[in-house]
């Protein structure tokens, strides 16, 4: 499936629920499921639409009663974590939301960057999307690099790092860490630590050109065979070969310009 196709199939799915996203009723997954397919959607060049519009309606509506968005699932690494639910809204409101909801959006971004600030991460997951979040909110320089330290100080000495304490280094939590230190965090690829980072990435790498990082979740649906290798651990595998991807392509001189993901930005009509 080639990427218009993705791109048209991610839109008919939050198409179909247009309705519930308007009346403060999500899909499976809530926000995060939500949130992802808007970032999907604003990095492939999609135009916002009444759909959009709507899934930015439910993300207002959705736990509006609290400084942050919660994660309904516990499917750790990426579906687990308070920081990468809110980083996903917080996105997806800054680049979808419409002129009509500007004032409903600040709002909420105010008060969930007082959270940031104040929220004290436990993981990996949660120290990558603390620092996202809060670069994604606005939060001040001082503030992003303060917590681009705390994520790199848990860079291993094997140049990796673990999605935990107690768990090894791995694509997934190297890749992620990398790009958002880069990305949000201002460090430069040629640094000692990103080149340390790579050079993990590129021992640990498949020869098939994949990465395989085993699976923490329960699973509690019907499993599929997605065609990706590694079996039941292939759709972490699939986040961790993503990120460490990116993170490598970061690294990668094009035409002597700087690389960079795209940022969030007003979608506004």
């Amino acid at each position: 499936m080639d990427l218009k196709n993705q791109l048209e199939f991610i839109a008919a799915f939050l198409d179909r629920n247009q309705e519930n996203y308007r009346k403060g009723k999500g899909q499976g997954g809530d926000v995060s499921t939500a949130g992802y397919a808007l970032l999907a959607l604003e990095l492939g060049g999609w135009k916002s639409d009444a759909t959009t519009e709507a899934v930015v309606e439910y993300l207002l509506i959705r736990d509006k009663n609290l400084d942050h968005w919660r994660t309904t699932s516990h499917r750790p690494p990426s579906e687990a974590s308070d920081f990468t639910t809110s980083y996903l809204a917080i996105r997806a409101l800054t680049s979808w939301g419409t002129h009509t909801q500007q004032d409903r959006i600040e709002k909420r971004i105010a008060t969930v960057r007082e959270w940031l600030r104040k929220a004290e991460a436990q993981d990996t997951e949660d120290r990558v999307f603390r620092l996202w979040a809060l670069q994604a909110a606005g939060a001040q320089a001082k503030e992003l690099l303060l917590a681009g330290q705390a994520l790199l100080r848990t860079q291993r000495l094997d140049g990796g790092w673990g999605q935990t304490d107690a768990l090894d280094s791995d694509a997934y939590a190297t890749g992620c860490a990398l790009v958002a230190l880069n990305q949000a965090g201002s460090m430069a690829t040629s640094d000692p630590a990103y080149q340390r980072g790579v050079a993990f990435l590129l021992k640990t790498q498949r020869p098939d050109g994949s990465w395989m990082v085993p699976s923490r979740s329960r699973p509690f649906q019907t499993y599929f065979e997605s065609g990706f290798p590694h079996g039941k651990d292939q759709f972490i595998s699939i986040a961790a070969s993503a990120w460490a991807t990116s993170a490598l392509a970061l690294a990668c001189p094009l035409s002597g310009k700087d690389q960079s993901f795209p940022t969030p930005h007003s979608r506004t009509r």
